[in-house]
C-alpha cells in the first residue's frame, strides 16, 4: 500500500510505502541520475539528498545542469575553505561564508594577516579535503546548547550569531570530517562532489557583520566551477577585465580623474566630457523623438518633501544635508522623483494631458561608504537619465511597451545585443497596502508580457513604492551589468497629492512610471569604456581623427585637412610634432583614436591622405574629399 507519492517535473508519479531519502529516490529513478545528483528540490525548495521525504510532494533531482547548482557548489567551497583554514591555522575563528556571484568568500578573525603564500597552502589543503570525500551531514541542536558548543570551541563569532536567533528555533549545523559549521544548508552529499575547479583569489578587510564599529576581519575570496574549462574561462575573463579597467583607460585616454579632495566625484577632462556630451546628446534626441519633455529641478530641497514622499525614512542616512541660518534642513537630492511630482502638481492636469513623459538629466548625490565606491562605476555624485511617466492605469501597458522598445534600440546602438530582464517584486519593508502591491505587480507583469519580455524573478528587490523591471546588459567579455529600470508606482502620487481631472470630471490619481535607460551616466560610461576596451565606434569616440604629419613640409596641408574635417562636424586634431611617424602612430593607438590620416610631401602634392585604422596594420590611400566623405558617413550618430 502506498504511503505517499512524489510528482516529478515531467508530471509522472512514483509511489513509496516507506519514508525515502532524496538519494534513494534518485537511485530508484536511475543509477545514472543517482550518480550525478547533488540535491533535491522539494515543492520548490532546495534540500539535502539525505533529507527524508514521507509525504506527497513535487520533487526534482538537482544536478550540475540546474540553474541553482553553482550556488550550491560555491557554498560548499566556502565550507571546505573554512575547514582548510582551521586545519592549517587553528587560531583562526570562522565567522560568515556565503556564495556570491562567480564565487564565494569566508570571513576569518585572526591576529596574523593572511599572505599570498597562505592562500596557496589553503588551496592545496582544500584539494586534499576534496580527495578525502568527507561525508557532509546535517545535525540539529537547541539554540542555547549550540551557543555553549561553539563557545567551548573558542568560536565566539559563531556563538554570537546563534545567540541572535530566536529562542526555541532549532539550529542547523553541518559536519564534514572534524569540521562543523553553523548553516541552514543545503549542501552537497560529500566534499568529493565539489571537484577541484576552484581557486582562491585574494584577501580583503571586512567588518564583522558589516558594521564599521565592529572589529576588522580578514575576508578570503575564491571562485568555484563545475568544470576546469569554466574556471579557466573565468580567469581569462578576469585578465581581460583588468586590461579593460576603466580607471586605467581613463588615465591613458585622458578622459577623467578622481582625487581625495572630492571623494566619490569625477573630474571630467575635455575628451571625457566630449564623450559625456555625445552620449547625452544622443539620449536627448531619442527622448525628444519619443515624446518626452525635459525639465530641471532644484538640487537642494527641504526635508519636509522627502519625509512626505517616504524617502527620508528609507534613504535619510544616505542623504547629504545642510542646515540653514533659519534652522531649516535641506537635502541635496538623491533622486528626482518627488521633484517631478511637484512639476506635475503645478496647474490643473486633464486626462487629455496624459501620458506626460517628464525627463531630466538629474544631478544627484548619495553617501556611499568609501569601501563600496569603485572608480566611476559607483560614486557619490552622479547624473541619472531619469524620467517619470504620469499616466492612467489603462496606459501602463502601452507606455511600458513603448519604453521597452526605446530601451532595446538604445542598447543596440551602444553595442549591447544581449539584454536580460529581472522582475523585482515587493520588498519586506515597503509603502502601500498589499492590495496596491497586488495591483502594481499585476499591471507590470501584464505589461511585460505585452512587451514580449522574458523575465526571471528577483524576489523582494522592488523599490519601496513599487515593483520594477531591471534590465541587465551582457558586455563583450560576458559580464552582466544592471542598468535600466522600470517601476510601477501607485504610492508616491497618493503621498504627494498628485491628481488629474478624468473624463468624469472628478480628480483621480495618476500612475507614476519611474524609468531609466542608462541608470547613471558615470556608471554607464564606465561600462562603455570597458565594453569597448576604449576602442569606441567612431560616432562615440571623443577624438575621432588625428591628422599626423610625416615631415614638417606637410604642416600647411595638414592644416587644410583638419579644416575640412572640422567643417564637416568631425572631432579632429593635428599632430605636427617633429617626431617620427611610428612614434605618433604608437601614441595615438594607445590613446585609442579610431582613425589617423597620415600626410607627407607626396600626399600634399596629390591631395591624398593615408588612412590608418586603430588596430590595423595596413593603410589605405584615398583622395582627401573621398576620405572625408567616408569618415562623415561612418560618424553619423544612430537615429540622427
Amino acid at each position: 500500500m502506498s504511503l505517499f507519492a512524489i510528482t516529478l517535473p515531467d508530471g509522472s508519479q512514483r509511489h513509496y510505502d516507506r519514508p525515502m531519502s532524496g538519494a534513494e529516490i534518485a537511485l530508484d529513478i536511475g543509477p545514472g541520475l543517482a550518480k550525478s545528483a547533488l540535491a533535491v528540490r522539494v515543492d520548490g525548495t532546495m534540500r539535502d539528498l539525505a533529507g527524508i521525504i514521507d509525504r506527497d510532494v513535487h520533487l526534482a533531482i538537482v544536478t550540475k545542469r540546474d540553474p541553482d547548482a553553482l550556488e550550491l557548489l560555491r557554498h560548499d567551497a566556502a565550507h571546505v575553505m573554512a575547514e582548510a583554514v582551521k586545519e592549517l591555522y587553528p587560531d583562526a575563528q570562522v565567522t560568515i561564508g556565503p556564495a556570491i556571484d562567480n564565487g564565494f568568500y569566508y570571513d576569518f578573525a585572526r591576529a596574523t594577516p593572511f599572505t599570498p603564500d597562505d592562500l596557496i597552502r589553503i588551496e592545496a589543503r582544500m584539494q586534499e579535503i576534496v580527495s578525502r570525500d568527507e561525508v557532509i551531514q546535517r545535525e540539529e541542536m537547541d539554540r542555547d546548547q549550540a551557543v555553549r558548543f561553539f563557545e567551548g570551541m573558542g568560536e565566539k563569532y559563531k556563538a554570537e550569531l546563534i545567540a541572535s536567533i530566536p529562542e526555541g528555533q532549532p539550529i542547523g549545523l553541518y559536519r564534514q570530517g572534524a569540521f562543523i559549521d553553523l548553516c541552514r544548508g543545503p549542501h552537497l552529499p560529500s566534499t568529493g562532489k565539489l571537484g577541484k575547479a576552484f581557486k582562491l583569489m585574494k584577501v580583503a578587510g571586512a567588518y564583522w557583520r558589516g558594521d564599521s564599529r565592529n572589529e576588522m576581519l580578514q575576508r578570503i575570496y575564491g571562485t568555484a566551477w563545475f568544470e576546469e574549462k569554466d574556471l579557466q574561462a573565468y580567469l581569462t575573463m578576469l585578465e581581460e577585465a583588468e586590461k579593460r579597467d576603466h580607471r586605467r583607460l581613463g588615465r591613458e585616454m585622458a578622459l577623467f580623474h578622481q582625487q581625495d579632495e572630492a571623494v566619490g566625484s569625477v573630474f571630467w577632462h575635455p575628451k571625457g566630457w566630449t564623450l559625456w556630451r555625445t552620449v547625452e546628446g544622443y539620449i536627448r534626441n531619442r527622448l525628444e523623438a519619443s515624446g518626452y519633455v525635459e525639465v530641471k529641478t532644484p538640487q537642494l530641497v527641504d526635508r519636509s518633501l522627502w519625509e512626505a514622499s517616504g524617502h527620508w525614512e528609507k534613504f535619510g542616512a544616505n542623504m547629504f544635508t545642510v542646515q540653514t541660518a533659519d534652522e531649516r534642513t535641506l537635502a541635496i537630492k538623491p533622486m528626482n522623483c518627488p521633484c517631478h511630482v511637484q512639476i506635475f502638481r503645478t496647474g490643473i492636469k486633464s486626462y487629455r494631458d496624459l501620458p506626460l513623459r517628464m525627463a531630466e538629466f538629474g544631478s544627484c548625490h548619495r553617501y556611499e561608504p568609501s569601501g563600496a565606491m569603485h572608480g566611476i562605476m559607483r560614486v557619490r555624485a552622479f547624473t541619472q537619465d531619469d524620467a517619470h511617466i504620469f499616466c492612467t492605469e489603462d496606459q501602463i501597458t502601452s507606455e511600458t511597451v513603448a519604453f521597452c522598445e526605446l530601451l532595446k534600440e538604445v542598447y543596440r546602438d551602444f553595442g549591447f545585443e544581449d539584454v536580460r530582464v529581472k522582475f523585482s517584486d515587493r520588498p519586506p519593508t515597503r509603502a502601500g497596502s498589499d492590495e496596491i502591491w497586488d495591483k502594481a505587480e499585476g499591471a507590470l507583469l501584464a505589461a511585460s508580457a505585452a512587451a514580449g519580455l522574458e523575465t526571471t524573478r528577483n524576489p523582494g528587490e522592488g523599490a519601496f513604492y513599487g515593483p520594477k523591471l531591471e534590465f541587465v546588459l551582457r558586455d563583450a567579455i560576458g559580464r552582466d551589468w544592471q542598468c535600466g529600470t522600470m517601476q510601477v508606482d501607485f504610492v508616491l502620487p497618493e503621498r504627494l497629492d498628485a491628481a488629474y481631472i478624468a473624463e468624469d470630471g472628478q480628480k483621480h490619481r495618476p500612475v507614476m512610471l519611474h524609468r531609466a535607460i542608462l541608470g547613471s551616466f558615470e556608471r554607464f560610461l564606465g561600462i562603455l569604456i570597458e565594453h569597448y576596451a576604449g576602442r569606441f565606434p567612431i560616432w562615440l569616440a571623443p577624438l575621432q581623427v588625428v591628422v599626423a604629419t610625416i615631415t614638417n613640409e606637410a604642416d600647411a596641408y595638414a592644416a587644410q585637412v583638419l579644416a575640412q574635417l572640422r567643417a564637416r562636424g568631425l572631432r579632429a586634431e593635428c599632430d605636427l610634432r617633429n617626431e617620427k611617424i611610428n612614434l605618433k602612430v604608437r601614441e595615438h593607438s594607445l590613446a585609442k583614436v579610431p582613425v589617423m590620416l597620415v600626410v607627407g610631401r607626396r600626399e600634399a602634392e596629390m591631395s591624398n591622405v593615408a588612412v590608418r585604422r586603430l588596430g590595423g596594420s595596413n593603410q589605405e590611400i584615398l583622395a582627401l574629399g573621398e576620405a572625408v566623405d567616408k569618415l562623415v558617413a561612418e560618424a553619423v550618430v544612430p537615429g540622427a
